[in-house]
């Protein structure tokens, strides 16, 4: 039988060499990466011996009170209320810019003007303040004149207000004109109107759109000289519950004329009541009326104007 043939080395050697390597030992641990490990090499802060980071204690490093505290601090409301009365009526006008000069009851005032008035529910202070730079800086319109729902309603937008919003009203217009053929029941001067709870108006403006007995309007007129007179009822009937107005401000549409019988009933008012005049911007009257007609002591044929009524320019 052929014998096997033998490794190289006996078996004994081999046992030699087995003996002097180490004896292998079980463990759960597994090797980590060697990015576990930390660099033997200085990293670029650790190098950098003016870095600031570097040199806080570790208590600032980490999220602290005093880090929660600073930023409470910076959250802090300003005070309004500290700021001088000049500033907080400076900063009102900015609040109320775009919401127009005049105003109208109109569909359009929610977003025009509602949203604004939001700053009345801020404080009791604020309310106050607030409020009577809105309403002394706009003029209200007595009756409705925007076409719509607010035409014909028999609440106005003064009768909408309470007593203390109508004593901040400075200035007031009456226009006339819309509904000339047939005025809505709603334009009557009465208590609930509370012209005479706006005591502090001092500029009441009397526009008028258009001129019934002009030629123009044959045809279609009601009558001769009912919306004249109409216009005059009304207008008497507003000054009999302001008796603090001592002034009319008269203005018109450029058709409009002054020699024609709207503006000379109107002015035969005024002058019989000794009111003062003034003239509005938008028709460009001063002291003559197509550069025919002098107003300060002119009778215009009808003993319209006398000693009485002044006549002031108002641009």
């Amino acid at each position: 039988m052929p014998r096997r043939p033998t490794t190289k080395g006996s078996r004994a050697a081999r046992a030699a060499r087995a003996a002097d390597l180490p004896t292998p030992v079980h463990s759960a641990l597994t090797t980590p990466l060697s990015s576990a490990y930390p660099s033997t090499y200085a990293s670029e802060v650790e190098a950098d011996p003016d870095d600031e980071v570097s040199k806080l204690p570790m208590g600032a490093l980490s999220l602290s009170d005093a880090n929660t505290q600073e930023k409470s601090e910076k959250q802090k409301p300003f005070r309004f209320m500290d700021l001088p009365s000049e500033l907080r009526i400076k900063i009102y006008d900015f609040h109320f810019a775009g919401t127009g000069g005049v105003v109208d009851l109109d569909p359009d005032n929610y977003k025009r003007i509602h949203k604004k008035l939001a700053i009345f529910r801020a404080s009791r202070a604020i309310y106050q303040e607030a409020a009577y730079v809105f309403y002394s800086t706009h003029t209200f319109r007595v009756f409705p004149t925007h076409p719509g729902r607010f035409f014909k309603t028999k609440k106005p937008l003064l009768a909408r207000l309470n007593s203390r919003q109508r004593s901040c009203i400075t200035s007031l217009e009456l226009r006339l004109g819309p509904g000339w053929g047939k005025p809505p029941r709603g334009w009557v001067v009465n208590q609930a109107l509370g012209l005479a709870e706006c005591v502090n108006v001092r500029r009441l403006t009397v526009f008028v759109e258009c001129d019934p007995s002009d030629g123009i309007f044959n045809g279609f007129r009601l009558a001769d000289g009912f919306y004249e007179k109409f216009s005059r009822n009304l207008l008497t009937d507003m000054l009999q519950e302001m008796p603090f107005v001592d002034r009319l401000y008269f203005d018109a549409y450029p058709s409009v004329k002054r020699s024609g019988a709207m503006m000379r009933g109107l002015l035969k008012l005024a002058a019989d009541r000794g009111l003062k005049i003034s003239w509005g911007p938008e028709r460009g009257w001063t002291h003559c009326d197509d550069g025919a007609e002098d107003v300060g002591y002119a009778t215009m044929g009808t003993g319209l104007v006398g000693p009485r009524m002044k006549v002031a320019v108002v641009a």
